[in-house]
């Protein structure tokens, strides 16, 4: 074997980087654990505990904190870890009409309803529909004189065209969509969940949200669904221009003192003592910040601040030098309890004094003390010295000031406009867009319309002209403070330009947030889906356990079919698994069920390539070779196959991976990394344990007495036989046909659309019969019930079409009313262990998507063995078998529908492990195909009669094939059995497929090469 030393050298760097990326995992496993032992059930103790730990050391020498290993160990999905995932749909129908403002044009508003209705089965997006419709009804109308109001004027003209309105609204969809994602990435920045997912679903008006471990969903649901509040206010000073203290701090030093001295009366410690300011210029200091954005007229230029370090690191540095200084610490945290967590924005200037920044910051808290900080400034004692017209407001982000940790800035803002609230609402905004100045440099320029701009001149003006200097706007969104640009003098007109030490995409985001005032299309929830932390428990037992039995089964098989050889087969699969997990870990893959249904499909096909080589080498020393060239022919000729094998199951992989979404991504990513891992040891690490045993003299077996003569000699007569196949296939793909158009499939909620609830009933005698007794009358008998392992799933339509925020709360109220009237089925709100929510247009969509995922993958399939294999009936026999084999399946799940005890559901998991069987199948396909060419190859003579030759190539390769096989189906059979009721549908559909695709690569594609083939195969 050439090339062994670097083999080695890869082999032993991959897994110290997977060994590193893996104890990510295991430190934030121990972590969480002492975090349970604190909390002792308490959520809120475990939370709190967690958010303390966030920069907190916890990685053995290399000091990583826990937040950093919690972000690198393995991620879970919503099914394993429990949690909340959420699809946000942008209201496309409100932004027309809010455009038009609400105009009362009879076909307009007709063309509105009509489009509305078409997105339920055209491919076309709404805006498209819209203009169609308008057009149909009235053919002679220009949208021009709907669209072109006050404030649309600038984009909008009289006489612009239908199509430049059409353009123009797509445009406004896009950014409403941009907008909506924008507010809603910072909402969910405040639930402070591990790994949160946020993405805009490319070409749609959807935002898909997944958020782990959250337990609290009405919170989720209010937070979500709310609409943006942007404002504009005026900022209290951190500072004068001398440097003194200015009014934020000054009230800051008073809680400071309350603070302290009710803690003296408490707890009876030392009062508070000396002048607090003095004592805190004594600290280490922080410079100005560094670009902080100005507010100027549009055209007109500013300078920035400069940077900041952390006030409390001389403290720090001092108490891990000696204990005196730890008992200083201590007395100041004593005496100042605000100040010992709230770091005061202080500066050193060229004389070496200390002095207060200007600006509306007035302190920098670690992420783990904000809480606490809230906490202070909300207790009653404190909120009597705060001035009426002040409250305090965090920044959005982590400030870029202070390098080490995660710091946010405290603003103090002036409640200066009408109630006592801001000066300006954002919806005076028409346009905010990125731009670049005259310098070059990224600046928002800001637009507002004639109301708001008459007000904005004159705060401005006074913020401008303040006699303590030149005073901060906060731009502020749900209570968050964006930016707090400096006025640089008067704007009037309402074109401002807001500039500072901008990135390009700070600037995109600024922009975002100053439209998202006037968001015109409402967000609304499409698709929902909760899993309970108890469900998602048993979801991990489940699929570890089947991953565990699985990888023994198929480990005790190979070593009982393939002796001594077998062992290294089971060697390479473990190093497999230990490459995989490493990889999927270093990836940042988030693990879902079928995502581990994906590592146990994995451990059966990872053996096909030993399956193969394996096979290979027993032809060669039944040819009299010796042992060691037996070993390197049977890896030099089963190279090709297990190359075609792979690539086309990575190819089905990949397409799985980009039109699926969630659980089926998380299914494509395990596969294709298993199949990358897979052929590394199969192919390089087995062949170096073959080489170190060759070189210690073993004896090295490939079979066992009762496995050396399995199909040896094999002469079945598929070719001859294939009308017999063409009929059973052809009779039963036609009765599943006619299944599929009068009876129909058993479509999941992700098809039909409704609402899935998984209910533990404490009365474990209850009953289908009982359940429908209990809920047929109010919620309908088209509900379904169906056994969960030893729960319940009751899935319902009813008020599906209901799009308030209190739908959910409305249906899980009237079905525990319902139930609670049944004697055997009474339950408490905490017996729903999950509910599932999806409508029925994401549903439409879903079929769509699902119909042209397969059609694709045949495709690309095809195409891939049309240019290996260089026939065109060899592309075709791969795509009518693979074709075959989704129809048959497809025909399977409608014709037994109802007969088997367990449901045979149409769902985003079935389309997964109907596109795993088209990977299976042209796997098993390519192989037959690849010893096919090279039997015709060497049987080319006009004495060889092809069907003869091909007939042969099939039974030499039958041993493979039906090994193969059975590894495959002993994992999933394992994985039917014991992986749960979550992925039993899905492990059954790869069950039958498998059954089928065995089946076509020798029964359907190679006939189909000998009857379209004629001569052209010699």
């Amino acid at each position: 074997m050439q090339g062994k030393g670097v083999v080695k050298f890869f082999a032993i760097l991959l897994a110290v980087v997977c060994l590193y990326q893996l104890s990510f995992t295991w430190v934030t496993h121990n972590v969480k654990e002492k975090a349970a032992a604190y909390a002792k059930g308490d959520n809120l103790k475990y939370t709190l505990y967690l958010d303390s730990m966030s920069t907190v050391p916890v990685y053995p020498i290399l000091g990583h904190t826990y937040s950093y290993c919690a972000n690198n160990a393995l991620a879970l999905g919503l099914d394993l870890e429990g949690g909340m995932s959420v699809t946000m749909q942008i209201s496309l129908t409100e932004l027309v009409q809010r455009l038009s403002d609400k105009n009362p044009d009879v076909a307009f508003n007709q063309a509105i309803s009509n489009a509305q209705k078409d997105t339920k089965t055209s491919t076309k997006d709404f805006i498209t529909l819209f203009v169609e419709e308008y057009e149909k009804l009235n053919p002679n109308g220009k949208l021009a004189a709907i669209f072109s109001t006050k404030d649309n004027q600038e984009h909008i003209k009289f006489n612009s065209s239908n199509a430049e309105v059409e353009t123009w609204l797509k445009d406004q969809a896009q950014t409403a969509v941009k907008q909506t994602y924008t507010v809603l990435n910072t909402r969910i920045d405040q639930f402070g969940v591990t790994s949160p997912n946020i993405q805009l679903q490319a070409g749609t008006n959807r935002i898909l949200i997944e958020l782990p471990g959250v337990k609290d969903e009405d919170r989720v649901r209010k937070l979500l669904s709310g609409s943006a509040k942007l404002e504009f206010y005026k900022t209290f000073q951190n500072g004068d221009q001398q440097g003194r203290p200015g009014e934020g701090f000054m009230v800051l030093e008073n809680i400071n003192k309350i603070i302290a001295s009710t803690k003296a009366t408490v707890t009876d410690t030392t009062k508070a003592s000396g002048n607090t300011v003095a004592a805190l210029l004594k600290k280490d200091t922080v410079t100005p910040p560094k670009g902080k954005a100005n507010l100027l007229a549009k055209k007109d230029t500013a300078t920035a601040p400069k940077s900041n370090l952390s006030l409390l690191s001389k403290v720090q540095k001092t108490a891990g030098k000696d204990t005196s200084a730890a008992l200083g610490k201590d007395k100041f945290a004593q005496q100042n309890p605000l100040f010992s967590i709230l770091q005061p924005a202080i500066y050193q200037d060229q004389g070496g004094q200390q002095r207060f920044n200007p600006g509306p910051v007035i302190g920098y808290v670690d992420m783990k003390d904000t809480a606490k900080v809230n906490a202070y400034l909300h207790l009653p004692a404190v909120q009597s010295v705060i001035p009426h017209n002040m409250k305090f407001l965090w920044g959005v982000k982590p400030s870029e000031q202070i390098k080490k940790g995660k710091y946010f800035e405290l603003y103090a803002i002036k409640l200066d406009g009408v109630d006592n609230g801001p000066v300006l609402a954002g919806d005076v905004i028409t346009d905010a867009r990125p731009e670049t100045n005259e310098r070059g440099q990224p600046d928002v320029v800001m637009n507002m319309n004639s109301a708001g701009a008459q007000k904005w001149a004159t705060v401005t003006r006074e913020a401008a002209n303040d006699p303590a200097g030149r005073q901060a706007i906060a731009i502020v969104l749900d209570d968050n403070v964006y930016s707090a640009p400096t006025v640089d003098g008067e704007i009037p007109g309402g074109t401002s330009s807001i500039t500072g030490n901008f990135k390009i995409e700070d600037t995109q985001d600024l922009a975002n947030v100053l439209k998202a005032g006037r968001l015109p299309a409402p967000a609304q929830i499409v698709d929902e889906n909760v899993v309970g932390p108890s469900l998602g428990q048993q979801a991990i037992n489940a699929s570890l356990l089947s991953e565990l039995i699985g990888l023994l089964v198929v480990l005790v098989f190979m070593v009982g079919y393939y002796n001594r050889a077998g062992t290294v087969a089971v060697v390479a699969v473990i190093i497999n698994m230990f490459f995989l997990m490493g990889v999927l870990t270093g990836l940042h893959a988030v693990l879902t069920v079928p995502g581990v249904a994906g590592i146990v499909l994995t451990l059966g096909i990872a053996v096909d390539a030993n399956v193969l080589i394996y096979e290979r080498v027993r032809e060669e020393m039944n040819l009299g070779k010796s042992l060691r060239i037996a070993i390197n022919d049977g890896f030099k000729h089963a190279l090709s196959s297990i190359l075609d094998a792979n690539i086309s199951t990575f190819l089905t992989g990949l397409i799985l991976f980009i039109f699926g979404s969630g659980p089926i991504q998380g299914f494509a990513t395990t596969l294709m990394i298993g199949i990358v891992t897979s052929l590394f040891c199969s192919l390089l690490i087995s062949r170096l344990i073959f080489e170190w045993m060759l070189g210690k003299g073993w004896d090295i077996k490939f079979s066992n007495p009762w496995s050396s003569h399995t199909f040896k000699n094999a002469n079945y007569q598929f070719v001859k036989n294939r009308f017999k196949f063409y009929i059973f296939s052809g009779l039963f793909i036609l009765a599943g046909l006619i299944s599929i158009a009068t009876r129909g499939f058993n479509y999941g909620v992700d098809f039909e659309g409704g609402r899935t609830y998984v209910i533990s009933f404490p009365n474990k005698a209850a009953n289908d019969e009982d359940i429908h007794n209990a809920i047929d009358k109010t919620l309908g008998r088209g509900t379904e019930v169906k056994t969960y392992g030893a729960n319940y799933s009751i899935t319902t339509n009813y008020l599906i079409d209901d799009t308030s925020q209190n739908a959910e709360n409305k249906v899980r109220e009237q079905l525990i009313t319902s139930l609670n009237q049944g004697e055997k089925t009474h339950i408490e709100k905490s017996d729903i262990l999950s509910s599932h929510k999806v409508s029925a247009t994401i549903a439409d969509e879903l079929k769509k998507s699902a119909i042209w995922t397969v059609v694709f993958a045949i495709l690309i399939i095809s195409a891939y063995i049309l240019i290996r294999f260089r026939k065109w009936q060899f592309s075709l026999g791969a795509m009518i078998a693979t074709a075959h084999d989704a129809l048959m399946v497809l025909s399977f799940f409608s014709l037994f529908k109802d007969v088997l005890p367990f449901s045979l559901d149409i769902d985003q998991a079935f389309i997964a492990a109907i596109l795993t069987v088209i990977g299976y199948s042209i796997n098993d396909t390519v192989v037959v195909f690849d010893r096919i060419r090279e039997f015709l190859h060497l049987h080319h003579a006009k004495t060889d009669d092809p069907k003869e030759v091909i007939n042969h190539a099939i039974n030499n390769t039958l041993s493979r094939t039906i090994i193969t096989a059975l590894t495959v189906l002993f994992v999933l059979i394992v994985l039917f059995v014991f992986g749960g009721d979550a992925i039993r549908g899905f492990s059954f559909a790869l069950l039958v497929g498998v059954c089928f695709g065995t089946y076509s690569s020798i029964c359907v594609a190679t006939p189909v090469i000998i009857d379209f083939g004629k001569k052209d195969l010699r």
